[in-house]
C-alpha cells in the first residue's frame, strides 16, 4: 500500500504494516516501539470482536484514518499563543483556556491525532512531577515509559488494545513521584475534528508511593455523516498509601464509535476512583477496571450513562479482588429517552486470596418514556467464604407526583425532567468539581428535551 500525505501530515484512509511504520517515522520513535506496533498489529488482524455485548463487525478498519494532524510543524506546542488561530477558537468555545487559568494545575489538549498544546505551572516543575503528552515521555524518559507501557493492557488483552497499541498517538503521560500530593486537579482535553477519522490516544499515569492526584478528562466531536472511531487506552498504576481519582465527561457526538480500555492496579492500602460520565456516541463500550492487589486496597466507580434514539450506551465497571480486606464500590446510573438503549455490564470478581473481602454494587435506571431500553447484566464471582457482595438493582420511570408538583410551581414539563433526571444522577455530580457540574448541567439539558 502506497502511503500519500494528505494536507498537513495526514494520512490516506486504510491500515497496514507501512501506515504504523509511518505513524512511528513521523513520532521518532525507538526500534523497541516500533516493534510493539508491529506485534500489536500482527495480534489485532487475529483477534476476533468481542462475541458479548453489541455487534461490532459492521465496522470496516480501512475506512478510518489513523493519523490526522493538524500542525504545520512539530506535534508539542509549548504556549498557547502558538496554537494555530482555528483549533483555538474552537477550544475556546468550549471553555478550556477558561478551565486552565481558574480550576487546574495543568492542561493536555489533543485534536484529532496529536497533542497541540501542553502547560505544565511551575509548582508542578518544582515537584519533580511529569505531566505532558506521551510522545515527548518517550523521547525525554524512555526507561520509564518502557517499564510501564503495555504492562497493565497488553496488546493481547482483546481487539481494540492490540488497536489502540498499534496505532496510538497522543495522549497523556502523568508520573507523580513518591509523597507528592497534588492539590489542584491536571487536565486533559481531546478532540475529534477530521472526518472518518480514528483517535487512539494512550494515558498512563503512574502515582507513586504517598502520591495523590486528581486527574481529569473530557471529549467531544462535531457531528458527521461517517462515523468516527475512538478506541483508547488507559494504563494506571496506584502505589502504596497512594491516591489516585481518573474523572471523565465525555460528550461524543452520535457518530462517534468510543470503544475503550481503562484500568488500574492498586497496591497496598492505595485508593482508585473512577468517575465516568457518558454521553452521546453511535456506540459505546467502557467498563472502568481497577486490581486491588494490596491488601486493604479500595476502588470506587461512579458512572452515568445516557442514551437517546441511536445512541447505544453499553458502560459498567470491573473490580477484581486479590489482596485481603480490599473494598470496592460501584454505582451506575444510566438514563434512556427518546428510543434509547442504555445497558450497565459489570464484574465483580473476589479471588481466593482476597479474604473479608467487601464489594458494593448499585445498578439504577431512569427510563423516561415508553420505547426507550435498559439491560442489566452483572457478573459476580466469589471464591472464598469470608467476602461480601451487596447488590442492588433498580429501573423507574419519571415520579409523576414529583413531575406534578414541580409543573404546579410554574416549571414547565421540560424543565421538570430536566430537574428531576438531576436529582437522579446526585451521587454521580457530587464527585464532580463545580466547573465539571456547570458543563454536565449544560449537556444534559441540550440533551433532555
Amino acid at each position: 500500500m502506497k502511503i500519500q500525505k494528505e494536507n498537513k501530515k495526514t494520512l490516506k484512509k486504510g491500515l497496514s504494516d507501512e501506515v504504523i511504520k509511518m505513524i512511528s517515522s513521523l513520532k521518532k520513535e525507538s526500534k523497541w516501539m516500533l516493534n510493539i506496533r508491529l506485534n500489536a498489529y500482527k495480534a489485532f488482524k487475529n483477534m476476533k470482536n468481542p462475541k458479548w455485548g453489541p455487534d461490532l463487525s459492521f465496522i470496516d478498519f480501512n475506512e478510518y484514518i489513523y493519523y490526522a494532524s493538524s500542525l504545520n510543524n512539530e506535534f508539542y506546542k509549548a504556549s498557547w499563543n502558538d496554537v494555530p488561530k482555528k483549533i483555538k477558537k474552537q477550544f475556546d468555545e468550549l471553555g478550556v483556556p477558561e478551565r486552565e487559568a481558574k480550576y487546574f494545575s495543568g492542561v493536555n489538549n489533543q485534536y484529532d491525532s496529536e497533542t497541540i498544546h501542553h502547560q505544565l505551572k511551575k509548582e508542578l516543575d518544582d515537584k519533580h512531577v511529569i505531566f505532558t503528552n506521551i510522545e515527548t515521555a518517550l523521547l525525554k524518559y524512555p526507561n520509564l515509559v518502557k517499564k510501564y507501557f503495555d504492562k497493565l493492557v497488553p496488546f493481547t488483552d482483546n481487539k481494540y488494545a492490540a488497536l489502540n497499541t498499534a496505532v496510538w498517538s497522543g495522549g497523556t503521560f502523568l508520573y507523580v513521584p513518591k509523597g507528592i500530593k497534588i492539590d489542584k486537579p491536571l487536565s486533559a482535553y481531546f478532540r475529534i475534528n477530521t472526518k472518518s477519522v480514528g483517535q487512539f490516544e494512550r494515558t498512563l499515569i503512574i502515582v507513586d508511593d504517598n502520591a495523590y492526584v486528581h486527574y481529569n478528562e473530557g471529549c467531544t466531536a462535531p457531528i458527521y455523516d461517517k462515523n468516527n472511531l475512538h478506541a483508547a487506552v488507559v494504563e494506571i498504576f496506584v502505589g502504596k498509601n497512594a491516591y489516585c481519582r481518573y474523572s471523565t465527561i465525555q460528550n461524543w457526538s452520535d457518530n462517534v464509535l468510543n470503544l475503550v480500555t481503562k484500568r488500574a492496579v492498586v497496591d497496598t492500602n492505595g485508593t482508585m476512583e473512577w468517575i465516568d460520565g457518558n454521553l452521546g456516541s453511535k456506540l459505546n463500550m467502557k467498563y472502568p477496571a481497577s486490581i486491588l492487589k494490596g491488601d486493604n486496597s479500595k476502588a470506587k466507580c461512579v458512572s452515568i450513562a445516557v442514551s437517546h434514539k441511536g445512541v447505544i450506551q453499553d458502560a459498567g465497571a470491573k473490580m477484581i479482588h486479590i489482596g485481603k480486606n480490599t473494598k470496592s464500590q460501584i454505582i451506575s446510573k444510566s438514563i434512556a429517552h427518546n428510543g434509547g438503549n442504555a445497558t450497565y455490564r459489570g464484574l465483580v470478581y473476589i479471588a481466593r486470596s482476597a479474604n473479608n473481602a467487601i464489594s458494593d454494587v448499585v445498578c439504577d435506571t431512569l427510563i423516561l418514556d415508553k420505547v426507550s431500553k435498559s439491560d442489566t447484566f452483572p457478573t459476580e464471582k466469589i471464591f472464598n467464604n469470608t467476602s461480601t457482595i451487596k447488590h442492588e438493582a433498580k429501573v423507574s420511570d419519571v415520579d409523576q407526583q414529583k413531575l406534578f408538583y414541580l409543573q404546579s410551581k410554574g416549571i414547565d414539563l421540560t424543565a421538570a425532567k430536566q430537574l428531576l433526571v438531576l436529582g437522579f444522577i446526585k451521587d454521580f455530580t457530587d464527585e464532580l468539581p463545580l466547573e465539571y457540574v456547570v458543563e454536565l448541567n449544560r449537556l444534559l439539558k441540550m440533551d433532555i428535551k
